[in-house]
């Protein structure tokens, strides 16, 4: 199995916050705990579980560039700072 979601899956999520696709992870995760499923609906949770998976850590990948694009300055430097040995 790859990474790769599965693309009728992923476009449901497109639209999905953060927050909401975590809530649906740790939902999937108590009714997979739960072993009250059948093996047919398990494996439908594990997959939806991992297009969630890869949605949040598109997520995250995005929002930790975008915190790198503002706390850097052009030069690569942190903002506000100048390069070391220039005061």
């Amino acid at each position: 199995m790859t990474d790769t979601p599965d693309p009728a899956a992923a476009a449901g999520l497109a639209s999905l916050s953060f927050e909401a696709a975590m809530g649906e992870l740790e939902t999937i995760v108590r009714r997979l705990e739960s072993g009250d499923v059948s093996l047919e609906e398990s494996v439908a949770l594990y997959e939806r579980g991992h297009a969630l998976r890869a949605h949040c850590e598109a997520r995250l990948a995005a929002a930790q560039a975008r915190i790198e694009q503002v706390s850097l300055g052009a030069d690569g430097q942190p903002a506000g700072t100048a390069p070391f040995g220039e005061a």
